[in-house]
């Protein structure tokens, strides 16, 4: 080997290489990539920034030192970001070879916000005009809420605080409610497959509405909720569909394709709770009403009742004068008749032809007269008619 030849140990090697970084990066660097494979180690974070080329991979690793940690974290919290897998973001660092492991690294000494904020727009932005162009924005929303949703699909993180506050409201309500409970990702890359697998799961068990809930969390943190498949399930669901997804202010892409948007997991309990509560006051006060009418009708039915029931009465104190005033009537007649008359010694004398013979005048001598009595008839020849013959 010529003595000209220079020689380096492995730490020369790794200073002159960071020497040679430093001289061609100078301070710093901005670099854009996604973040994965975040793990924290004490006060320390450590990730790598992946990019896909042509379906391969380049990846840096990140590092995150506590003191640089700790002067970005209020700047992340104003944003309302967090570092987490599957967030795009830009950074800036200084290169540095790490002489234990030989390993390269970008160790990070500011984050540029808008960067990710930005990108997460555009991508909303995106998955929205897709939506709006096959009128698929409202096309949940034009589905009716049914009467009574007994029935429901919940879509979300099963064990969660999200399902808890959810399930204990609708609990408490003392309502008929069955939960289909279908467990899901609610964030990071496995999210976006799993809540729209949800949701067709839960529809398959025949739920009246599904539920789409999850806890609060940072803007990145709901990218799940702005991706396409997701709108689209929720979109295309052959019932309505609720979301709750734990932020104030930010409206995703599932909350704008939503029947109804609410704000937390317990805004839908109590949504749902206040629709089958209001179904339940007005059937009650409806069943007040029919009984007032009815007890009104049977009231007034018994005042016609009791009406007629005197009207009857009257008539019957008619009925039994008139009866009584033609008993009477009866009874003199029944005296007047002639058979009774003829029982108490009275006779009849008729004239041949059937007259009545009221005076000697009414018959001539050797006419034949018949007289009856009370057991029979006489018949006599009248020998004389003149009154001294009496």
């Amino acid at each position: 080997m010529a003595d000209s030849e220079l020689t380096y140990t492995v730490g020369e090697l790794t200073a002159a290489i960071n020497r040679q970084l430093r001289a061609g990066f100078g301070s710093g660097v901005w670099v854009t990539g996604e973040i994965s494979g975040r793990r924290d180690s004490g006060p320390h974070t450590y990730f790598s920034l992946v990019e896909d080329i042509d379906g391969s991979k380049a990846t840096v690793s990140v590092s995150l030192f506590a003191n640089v940690k700790r002067s970005l974290t209020p700047m992340l919290a104003a944003n309302r970001l967090e570092l987490t897998d599957g967030t795009r973001v830009r950074v800036f660092g200084t290169l540095d070879v790490y002489a234990p492991t030989g390993r390269l690294s970008l160790k990070i000494s500011n984050i540029d916000p808008q960067f990710t904020l930005g990108d997460i727009t555009a991508a909303r932005d995106a998955v929205m005009a897709r939506l709006a162009a096959e009128k698929l924005l409202d096309a949940n929303s034009r589905i009716d809420m049914p009467t009574v949703p007994l029935r429901v699909g919940v879509v979300t993180s099963i064990g969660s605080a999200a399902w808890h506050d959810f399930a204990d409201e609708i609990t408490r309500s003392g309502h008929g409610f069955h939960l289909v409970a279908v467990d899901a990702r609610v964030q990071g890359d496995q999210a976006e497959s799993m809540v729209a697998s949800g949701i067709a799961t839960a529809v398959a068990h025949g739920v009246d509405v599904v539920v789409v809930i999850r806890g609060g969390g940072a803007r990145n943190e709901l990218a799940a909720f702005d991706t396409e498949g997701i709108a689209r399930a929720i979109a295309t669901c052959p019932v309505p569909v609720l979301t709750g997804l734990g932020h104030e202010i930010d409206r995703t892409v599932a909350d704008e394709v939503a029947h109804t948007a609410l704000k937390t997991p317990t805004a839908c309990a109590d949504w749902l709770v206040d629709r089958v509560s209001g179904f339940v006051d007005g059937l009650e006060a409806r069943a007040q009403k029919v009984a007032a009418r009815t007890h009104a009708a049977l009231a007034r039915s018994a005042e016609r009742l009791r009406s007629r029931t005197d009207r009857l009465s009257r008539i019957r104190l008619v009925l039994d004068r008139a009866s009584n005033g033609l008993d009477d009537r009866a009874h003199r007649l029944d005296l007047l008749d002639p058979v009774r008359l003829l029982e108490r010694g009275w006779s009849i004398t008729l004239t041949a032809d059937g007259r009545v013979v009221r005076s000697i005048a009414d018959v001539s001598a050797s006419d034949t007269v018949v007289t009856r009595v009370a057991d029979g008839r006489i018949t006599s020849t009248v020998v004389s008619s003149d009154s001294d013959g009496m």
